[in-house]
Parts: C-alpha cells; structure tokens; sequence
C-alpha cells in the first residue's frame, strides 16, 4: 500500500502552519500539510507600514503551547538580529508586516510543508483519505488518515454590490475589496471621490492612511459604516478572559439559536477598531481642518441597500438607508473600497466526502468541542470554520497554538502539549449549585 499519512492539513494560513511547527518535533507523528498558494502571503492588500497586530507577539504561532519552540517570535526576532531592536521598541505587538516575515521564515524551515499544491478533490475508502492534488511535479494522490481543514476565509462582497463588482469586471468603474487595496491605492488616488464602506480595523486603517494624502492627490473622501458609531475594539482584561477555554465551553454548550444571536451581538469583542487609531483619526481631521473644510463625510447608521454604475458620469451611485431615522439616500462616488470582512467558504474539493461530514440544522460544520467535524470522532479537523459553534475566539490569533494543542491531542491520543482548561478568574454560566463554592483554579491544566 502507499505511503498513508497521520493527517493532512488543507491550506497553510498562520492556523495550521502552527500546527505543522508544533507537529515537527513529535516523534512518530507524520503529517503533510498542502497550500495552493506558490508561498506563505498573509493578507498581502493590508500590509499598510505602520499596522501591526491587535495580539501581544505571545500570539505566535507555538508560544503559548510550546514556549521552548525554536519556531517562537522571539527566536525569528533573535535569528534575524532584530531582538534587541523589538525590546527597545517596548511594544508588544508585532508589525502586521513583521508577523508576515516571521510566518514565512517558520514555513521555511518545515519540510511536511508543501507550497504550489492544490488540493482537487477528496474521496473516503476503508478509513482513508484520498487527496487528487496537482503540484510542481504533475497529478499525484496523498493518502492520509484524518484531514484539517485550513483553508481560511475569503473576503465577502455584499450581495447588494454584485451590480457594480461586475460593471468593474468590465471595466466600469473602479471597486475593490481591501483585500487588493495596496496594489490598487494608485488606482484609487487617480479618482474625484473614494467612499470605503466598512466599520472594523480594515476600514479604518484605509480611511486613515488616504485622509493623509488627500491634499496631494486633492480627492473627496468618504467612509460608510451601518453601526451607530465608530466602534474601539473592547480590549480591557477581563473581557480579554472571554478568549479563554472556560468561554469556549460554555459558548460551546448554549443552542445553536442562542449562540447565533450571541455572535451578532459581540462584534466589539473581534471586529472593533484599535481606540488609538480612533483618536488618530480624529487628530488629523483636526489638524486638517486648520486649513480650512476638509473634504469627508463620515456616515454612520447607513446600510448600503444596492449600488449602480453610471457610465455617462463614471460614477457609482450607492443608496443607502439610515437605520434610525428610516430614511434612504444616495452617496455619489467613482472609486469604491469594500472593507466588508471575510467569510468561511466551505471548499469545493469536500463535495466527495460529503458523508463523512456531520452538519447542523443550517447546513454548517458541526464542529464538536474538541474541533472534529467529522461523522467519526478525531476524523476530520476544523481551522477558523467554527465560529458558529466556538464563539468570537474562533479566529483569535492568540487561541491558535490552545486549538492546535487539542487537535494534537485528539491526533496522537496524548496531550502532546498541556492543553489548559481553566485560566479565567470569573464564571461565564450558572455555579452547579446556589451557593457553589469558588476554587482558585487558574492556570490549570488537564
């Protein structure tokens, strides 16, 4: 028989890239992981010089499983001799471009990592998995016991842009996602008028960064969001324990009703914009505004109900409904940049293990606690696809190596890695009993 692989993991974003540095030094454990892409690339559009990350860098990919790996932040910092530039610096939070660099130099180094492969179809015969990939070297066939899926989130264009993202494929007009904004700001700067619209980090970041140059290149600036205000990210410390095991288990636990509704309700916990960039946004319009009437508009409230390319004025016009007032009006723009998020798209090369898949009444993974989706338990593996079923945690930088810890775990039969359970001072459910006594318990692990 061929070669069978432990597990093979589909797509290599920071999740299961470490999970494959964390898989390296295990003895035994033999593992192939598969990514179309020809290099690791993390969200090259938004690589924006001065953005860094909203995690501490003990959010990297093995620390807080492994902190002796020599796959750590701090040893890429010490191997490419920028140690003692980082601790003078006294910030925590690695450049969103450094994070890039260290995740390629991790890639680097770990042989069961495979670029330029792309995964085709998967098929199940008697308790293996069969992968038709095309790589470098022609068609091939991988087989391998368990699969996790890492194929990350693509970015979502709302249904009521279809109109103007195809008049744009044609070339009316100029729309984009700010996943392309990098390659395509000059584009963007060639315009009269830009609105983003969006209300997370993403949409901030651009509006900040184009509002700086809007004297150079002399365009009106626009920025849409349908939330009620510019939001900051809610960062204090105990709400920081709600990215912890003990909330996962409770969210776990709760109907898939109450967890929906939850999810929907907790977008300042994941999706909020740094307050610090906030504050700067506000200094500059200030500064700004000495030299006389700056050219923005800043929309709250307004949601975006359908847009149209007018090629006689090589303009979009967006109508917009301001959800207080109940009131519709239009945003005339030439250049749009939909900062609107990324969503999980299940891919198309499951359609042939379909029945090795357990769903919910929606249709979506039904992703246990441990993160097996799969008919069988410790089959099949989820990655950043289970925030439906684990909460706003799901695609927390800083809750990857404790996810990778579990999937381990369920892997190899061992805790390869102590995976904590309880870390969190408070209680997110209902003590067993009315007058429940309160052990300290932080820290543990089982």
């Amino acid at each position: 028989m061929s070669h069978v692989y432990d597990f093979a993991g589909i797509g290599v974003g920071p999740f299961n890239l470490g999970l494959a540095a964390l898989s390296e030094p295990v003895e035994g454990l033999d593992g192939v992981f598969l990514e179309r892409r020809d290099s690791f690339d993390w969200h090259p559009g938004m690589m924006l010089e001065p953005a860094h990350l909203q995690v501490p860098f003990m959010a990297d990919l093995v620390t807080l499983a492994d902190p002796t790996s020599p796959y750590s932040f701090l040893n890429f910092l010490k191997q490419t001799g920028r140690l003692y530039r980082f601790y003078i610096r006294e910030n925590f939070y690695p450049l969103r471009a450094e994070y890039n660099q260290y995740c390629q130099w991790v890639a680097g180094q770990l042989p069961s990592v495979r670029f330029n492969t792309a995964v085709l179809n998967v098929t199940y015969n008697d308790g293996v998995y069969r992968l038709a990939v095309e790589g470098p070297d022609g068609a091939e066939v991988l087989l391998a016991r368990r699969l996790v899926l890492g194929t990350g989130t693509s970015p979502y264009v709302p249904a009521a842009c279809d109109a103007i993202v195809e008049a744009a494929s044609n070339g009316g007009g100029v729309v984009l996602h700010n996943a392309d904004y990098l390659s395509r700001k000059s584009e963007l700067q060639d315009k009269r008028s830009i609105t983003i619209v969006g209300s997370g980090q993403s949409a901030a970041e651009i509006y900040y960064e184009l509002l700086q140059e809007t004297d150079v290149h002399g365009y009106q600036l626009n920025w849409v969001t349908r939330s009620g205000r510019f939001f900051p990210l809610e960062y204090t410390k105990l709400t920081l324990e709600m990215t912890s095991p003990e909330y996962v288990d409770y969210f776990h636990r709760l109907p898939q009703d109450q967890r929906d509704g939850l999810i929907k309700s907790q977008k300042n916990l994941y999706k909020g914009i740094n307050s610090e960039l906030i504050d700067a946004i506000y200094d500059l319009l200030y500064t700004k505004s000495l030299s006389g009437i700056v050219d923005t508009r800043l929309l709250t409230h307004s949601s975006l109900t359908s847009a149209a390319w007018d090629p006689a004025a090589r303009s979009h016009t967006l109508e917009l409904h301001h959800e207080e007032e109940g009131r519709s009006y239009a945003l005339d723009s030439e250049a749009v940049v939909l900062a609107t998020g990324y969503t999980y798209r299940e891919p198309g090369f499951l359609a042939g293990v379909q029945d090795r898949i357990e769903r919910d009444s929606s249709g979506r993974f039904a992703v246990s606690r441990n993160y097996s989706t799969g008919v069988e338990p410790g089959e099949i593996f989820v990655q950043n696809a289970e925030l439906h079923t684990h909460g706003f945690v799901t695609p927390d930088l800083g809750m990857g190596a404790y996810r990778n810890s579990c999937i381990l775990r369920e892997i190899t039969g061992r805790e390869v890695y102590p995976v904590e359970r309880s870390i969190a001072f408070q209680e997110f459910g209902a003590p067993a009993t009315a007058n429940a006594a309160v052990t300290a318990t932080a820290g543990a692990s089982v």
